[in-house]
């Protein structure tokens, strides 16, 4: 096959791959459901709330694979968050069950193309790079057999009244300019401040942190942090993606806190919607940044909370 054949093969696959995974997204936005928040809470859910994580390296997934492996999970009720590929659980002195169907999960890369390089050199000018997804599988724990019992182990719940504490010291330790006051939520670019209602102006106090982690996700995108596009006014397809960065921001922050997470503002469903119709990458870009943000923030959690969300993530894995 002619270099071109493979260059365009190659760029079928790569859109083949952005429509399923944005049609999948459409499909439970249209049915009302947001996968980046349900179904935790609900007896849909076999398996308990955390981040789905690699059981051989105990690494996190991040960006789209979070919705992909969370959609797994309640889809074919797997009781917990552990991941293999077929050849690592053969590596812990396991297998695949027979008969098991893997879930294809992506990894997102960069890859410059002979011709490009070719024309930058002919030309003095710096080559440019295409983005590519590269599809792999994994199993769940559960469709594993013979593995190390420790594997197999669901993390524990967090300890009651835990949560709040680490909500607030995590808020402190970023330094973000924060306000607690009035009547409504907001991040302001301009002046890099955050403004949320006091905990007892909500129903459930427990939604003042769910708040506090969606506008504080919009923080991380000032241009002294993570440097995201925050021009969009209200209404416009910039600021329709940007609700969507930080919504799925606070829901990995939550899921990594153990909190329920919630949909903040169910009535942007539309817009995220318009967005999503019109590029097919927008979910999987906006899924990469709201990764970023979430472990920005996170990596302000004092050291004895990261050490024992390491501990957890070993023995969930």
């Amino acid at each position: 096959m002619s270099r071109h054949g493979r260059n365009a093969r190659a760029g079928t696959d790569r859109a083949s791959l952005y429509d399923d995974i944005t049609n999948r997204i459409i499909a439970e936005l249209e049915a009302g459901r947001v996968p980046w928040v349900q179904p935790w809470g609900t007896a849909a859910a076999k398996a308990p709330l955390a981040m789905p994580a690699n059981a051989a390296t105990g690494r996190q997934y991040s960006g789209i694979n979070v919705l992909i492996l969370w959609g797994a999970v309640v889809e074919h009720g797997f009781p917990v968050q552990s991941w293999l590929t077929f050849r690592q659980a053969l590596s812990l002195g396991g297998h695949v069950r027979k008969g098991e169907r893997g879930t294809t999960v992506v990894y997102a890369d960069r890859f410059i193309p002979d011709d490009e390089k070719k024309r930058a050199q002919e030309t003095g000018e710096e080559a440019q790079a295409i983005p590519f997804l590269k599809r792999f599988t994994v199993f769940n724990v559960a469709q594993c057999e013979e593995l190390p019992d420790d594997l197999a182990v669901a993390p524990p719940a967090p300890e009651p009244g835990l949560i709040e504490p680490r909500v607030e010291a995590l808020i402190k330790a970023t330094g973000i300019d924060f306000h607690i006051g009035g009547e409504r939520a907001f991040y302001v670019p301009a002046q890099d401040y955050v403004q949320v209602p006091p905990p007892q102006a909500y129903f459930e106090t427990i939604n003042w942190h769910r708040t506090a982690l969606h506008e504080l996700g919009h923080a991380t995108g000032h241009a002294s942090r993570l440097g995201r596009d925050l021009s969009g006014s209200y209404g416009s397809k910039k600021y329709a993606f940007e609700e969507l960065v930080a919504e799925m921001n606070a829901a990995f922050c939550c899921a990594s806190l153990g909190i329920t997470p919630t949909v903040r503002h169910a009535d942007y469903i539309g817009s995220w919607l318009d967005v999503l119709r019109e590029d097919n990458r927008a979910i999987v870009r906006a899924a990469s940044q709201a990764s970023k943000a979430a472990d920005w923030l996170l990596a302000f959690l004092p050291e004895t909370e990261t050490a024992v969300e390491s501990v957890n993530n070993r023995r969930a894995a």
